[in-house]
């Protein structure tokens, strides 16, 4: 497939309300996104990576500008067969996951396109496996004003059958508001999220959580380690999950060898894209690490991807995948993204035989810059 275009926008997408974590709070997600042309055929790809380097060291403006400058030129002209090979005409640029990301995305959506397979068939086809039509998914509330408030925001997603609750957690909102939360639904399934604001020093902490029946405390150290959190595993008894620690195969392959975690967290954006995904997926897979389908907000374009590979087998874990309305008064792709009732009568996503893409008018209106290679 030979890919004759490239379009890129940086665009800034205004939530509903800000995004409070660890590392720092969200009031506008910035994303990347890229229209891939070949032929007469399009389509789009997204990396969201937010405004600044907080959450990992990349950010929006980084990622267009390295995407434009050197990623990008790398593709046009080129005949692409395979995400491996993208992959590896882009090899030689160090890290700028986020960056790879969103072409990568871009051309598993067009080569779906192009041979007429939706594209989470097309990805269970690279992973060896069936593909299911339908997944779970989690509700996820960062950090609120008060307790009272969480309790308040929990109560209807335990109502309407979530089956599992993540809890941001940061050392001004951690063991008071966790001890809160589970007495007042002591038999809920919930996880929480450390985004890497503690150290092994705080090993203690964790050792107090295990009294809590968590299903998982993910990312609870710096966000490139590895080896502290084998060592903060084999001190506590609840599973260790990692999300930004894993930005690529080699850190997963690592992180099982070192007995890093008993969960993976996988973020298209945060791996390289849906080709490095699959391939991470499997190796946790024939590890015995169950895996799970997280999110950076994205638009429904981006989103819908997640649900794509969210069908796999091995994410046996609810997905942090939310419906359009949850963050956007309006969400820049079109159609939005929305929950169903799975079979097993929970809040859950199917994948959709066409893929969103912007909406005209605001993709113009939230577009920061835009750039054209071909």
């Amino acid at each position: 497939m030979n890919i004759d275009r490239i379009e890129l926008f940086h665009v800034a997408m205004p939530l509903i309300y800000p995004w409070r974590t660890a590392y720092g709070e969200d009031a506008t997600i910035h994303s990347v996104l890229c229209r891939m042309t070949s032929g007469s055929l399009a389509a789009w790809g997204e990396s969201s990576s937010l405004a600044a380097p907080c959450y990992s060291p990349e950010w929006a403006g980084g990622v267009f500008a390295v995407a434009k400058e050197w990623l990008a030129p790398a593709l046009v002209g080129q005949s692409i067969a395979s995400g491996d090979e993208l992959h590896a005409r882009l090899a030689h640029f160090k890290g700028n996951v986020f960056a790879k990301a969103v072409l990568d995305n871009a051309w598993w959506a067009l080569q779906a396109q192009s041979i007429g397979k939706p594209l989470h068939l097309l990805l269970a086809q690279a992973a060896g496996c069936n593909a299911r039509d339908e997944a779970p998914v989690g509700a996820d509330f960062g950090v609120l004003d008060s307790i009272d408030e969480l309790l308040a925001a929990i109560g209807p997603a335990v109502e309407q059958g979530f089956a599992r609750v993540k809890l941001k957690f940061r050392p001004d909102w951690d063991l008071p508001m966790l001890r809160a939360v589970r007495a007042a639904f002591p038999r809920h399934t919930f996880h929480i999220d450390c985004n890497g604001g503690y150290r092994l020093a705080d090993a203690l902490l964790f050792r107090e959580l295990d009294e809590l029946n968590l299903a998982m405390i993910e990312q609870p150290l710096a966000h490139d380690d590895l080896v502290d959190h084998a060592a903060l595993q084999a001190e506590i008894h609840t599973p260790v999950c990692l999300d930004e620690s894993i930005s690529g195969l080699r850190q997963a392959e690592q992180a099982i060898q070192l007995k890093s975690c008993r969960y993976v967290n996988i973020k298209p954006g945060r791996v390289g894209g849906l080709t490095v995904a699959v391939k991470i997926h499997n190796a946790c897979q024939a590890a015995g690490i169950p895996c799970w389908v997280g999110g950076m907000l994205e638009s429904s374009v981006g989103a819908s991807q997640c649900v794509a590979l969210a069908m796999l087998p091995n994410f046996a874990y609810p997905a942090d995948i939310f419906p359009s309305s949850r963050f956007y008064h309006e969400d820049l792709g079109d159609p939005p993204l929305e929950l169903i009732r799975t079979r097993e009568d929970l809040p859950g996503v199917q994948p959709l035989a066409v893929l969103p893409e912007p909406h005209p008018q605001r993709l113009v209106k939230l577009t920061v810059q835009r750039a054209v290679l071909e």
